[in-house]
Formats: structure tokens, C-alpha cells, sequence
């Protein structure tokens, strides 16, 4: 039986290495990578496929289309408030594959190490990710490991591929929205990539902003087993809930019409924002998902995100409509209407 990890006061304490900084000698599969391997990696993600050290994972899944997702993690800085780059990995990669309606299966995770990283930093990074996998409910199966020389790369890169299977009976695509639909957001705007950038800037608030990384696979089976008619679901992270949206109404030949008053941004959060001059429309988030449901289903929809600790600031965000089709905009406080446009380039750089 494996260990129960303490995950309250996050007590894994740092084993003994013979290093206290990565070496290129772990990354060169002898003793040292081994060392690496048996001392902080698989006491964090011990699994039957795991442990047998292949170069592969071997699973029995159960019959269904399959959901396959990749990412890779470059984030600056590595730790911020309410994250750190390994939690992001595991959280992101989970919710990219359960916004296809699947059961979130496994993981794949690899890892690219700079000469000289900590070791203590890595092994926080690895508790880290245990503690999400295991909040998630998904096993890490296989990966792998390399070191780079000292400036190949900064301090540490991560890449996760997860596998999940879709019930049979679920078909969620954005090219069967419709005028009539109505789109809902689970909580509030830009809190990932402004805690992100704050940290990077070393800017400070009263009330400190801590990003919103979370595993959002729980919530999509609550909202799934009560509305199976659910159109389309994302996690708006890179170009925000602008960038999300604008997919969906080109995806599906519509209009959306979003309300400014119903935008749930928080107070620090929007002060960030301000002094960054960047819409909170177009910022990353790592916790909050979007869903399109069929306006009778709404109500009922908003209802389980709110029952939800990750969604109870959840809204009704606006509506499909026939107008302006393949354009998204805002109604303001002031009356008026204005387009609210895919962004240009990347406001925010390495948040992800």
C-alpha cells in the first residue's frame, strides 16, 4: 500500500541527496538519474504503471472515444501566490481534457531541468503536483527527464499530456451553439495572470491577488450528470474569456452579446489591471471554465457551479444571439455596444 501523503501541512520533507542543486549528471540515465528518480519522483507518483519503469505506460481502459491533451509549462516566476509552475501543469492539463466531457484518466508528465535548480525547489514543485493529482483524482503513469545546461532554459519546463475517456453519450461541440444559448462563467476574471504578473512586477495590494489554479473535472461531472444537453465548455487561459469566445462565435457562425455589469472581476484584481492598462477580458485564467447550455438549462446550470466551492461566484455571462454573427460584443454601463475583438498579439507573456 502506498503512502498517504500529508497534504495539510505539506510534510514531504526533502530526502537526502548527495546535491543540493540539479546537475547534468541527473539528467544522463545513470546513477544519479536514478538516484533522482527513486528519491523524489516516484515517491510522488507511485502507480502501478509507474513503478514498473517502462518507457511506456500500459492502460486498460474502458471502451469510448478517448480525449488526448498536451501542454507545456514555461511560467515566470515559478512559484507565485496560490500556484506554482507544478500545480499549473497538472491543473491545466486536466481541465484541457475535461472540457471534452471526459473522465480524466491519466497523465503524462515531462520534465526539463536547468544545471543548478535546487533541489528543495524541485521537490516542492513535485509535492506540488502530487497534491493536485491527487486532488484531481488522476494517476501520473510515465514521463521523463532532462537537465540543460546552466542558461539553456530557466530553472524549469514541464510538459503534460493527459488521456480521458468521453461517455458515449455526450457529443459537446461550439459548432452546435445557437441564438437562444446562454453562456456562463464559473467565477471571476484575470485572477491567474494577474497574480502571475504582480508577483513578476513585485507589485503589491492590500489584499494580495492569489491566482485561481485549480482541477475543474469535479464541477464538469456535477454540470454533465444534471445537463447532458451542454453545448460547449472552456478554460479560457491564454487571451482570456475574449479569446474563448471569439472562437465559439466564429466556430459557430453566431453572435455573442456579453452585459459589462455582469462581469465578476475582483476589486485587486482590477486594480492590477488598471495600473498594467490590460482588460481583464483578455487575461489568463486557470480555475474558471465557460460553459454554453441551452437558455431553459441555465438556471439549473448556474445553480450546481454556485453548490460548487470553485464556482460560487459563477454568472450568467450573456447570451447567443443571431445578430453580428462571428462577433462577440459588450453591452456597457453607458447604453452603448462595442466589439470586443480577438487581441493583437500576447499581452502577457509566460503565464502559463
Amino acid at each position: 500500500m502506498s503512502r498517504k501523503p500529508d497534504f495539510d501541512g505539506m510534510a514531504c520533507p526533502l530526502p537526502l541527496m548527495d546535491h543540493d542543486t540539479i546537475q547534468l549528471a541527473h539528467g544522463a540515465g545513470g546513477r544519479m538519474s536514478a538516484d533522482l528518480l527513486e528519491k523524489l519522483i516516484l515517491p510522488r507518483f507511485s502507480c502501478e504503471e509507474l513503478n514498473r519503469l517502462e518507457d511506456q505506460a500500459v492502460l486498460d481502459l474502458p471502451a469510448g472515444k478517448l480525449a488526448f491533451s498536451t501542454d507545456t509549462f514555461v511560467v515566470n516566476p515559478i512559484f507565485f501566490p496560490g500556484g506554482d509552475i507544478g500545480d499549473l501543469a497538472i491543473n491545466g492539463t486536466v481541465n484541457d481534457v475535461a472540457m471534452s466531457g471526459a473522465e480524466v484518466t491519466a497523465l503524462s508528465v515531462g520534465f526539463i531541468l536547468e544545471e543548478g535548480l535546487p533541489m528543495a525547489d524541485f521537490h516542492r514543485i513535485l509535492c506540488s503536483m502530487e497534491k493536485s493529482a491527487a486532488t484531481a483524482g488522476v494517476r501520473i503513469v510515465t514521463g521523463d527527464t532532462k537537465v540543460v545546461g546552466h542558461g539553456a532554459c530557466d530553472k524549469i519546463f514541464i510538459n503534460t499530456s493527459g488521456l480521458g475517456v468521453i461517455p458515449s453519450h455526450l457529443n459537446l461541440d461550439s459548432r452546435l451553439i445557437a441564438p437562444g444559448d446562454k453562456i456562463l462563467l464559473s467565477g471571476t476574471l484575470a485572477d491567474h495572470g494577474m497574480a502571475v504578473m504582480t508577483a513578476r512586477k513585485e507589485l503589491s495590494f492590500q489584499a494580495p491577488i492569489q491566482s485561481d489554479s485549480a482541477a475543474l473535472n469535479g464541477m464538469i461531472r456535477s454540470i454533465l450528470d444534471a445537463c447532458p444537453n451542454v453545448k460547449a465548455l472552456r478554460d479560457p487561459t491564454r487571451g482570456g474569456v475574449a479569446t474563448t469566445l471569439n472562437e465559439f462565435a466564429a466556430g459557430s457562425n453566431t453572435g455573442i452579446r456579453l452585459e459589462d455589469e455582469r462581469i465578476p472581476v475582483l476589486s485587486e484584481v482590477m486594480g492590477a489591471c488598471e495600473i498594467l492598462g490590460i482588460d481583464p477580458l483578455y487575461v489568463a485564467n486557470e480555475g474558471k471554465l465557460i460553459a454554453v447550455v441551452p437558455g431553459q438549462d441555465a438556471e439549473a446550470v448556474l445553480e450546481i457551479m454556485r453548490a460548487n466551492e470553485l464556482g460560487r461566484e459563477a454568472v450568467i455571462l450573456g447570451d447567443v444571439v443571431a445578430e453580428h454573427p462571428g462577433m462577440v460584443t459588450l453591452l456597457t454601463g453607458l447604453g452603448s455596444e462595442r466589439i470586443v475583438d480577438m487581441p493583437v498579439g500576447e499581452q502577457l507573456p509566460r503565464i502559463c
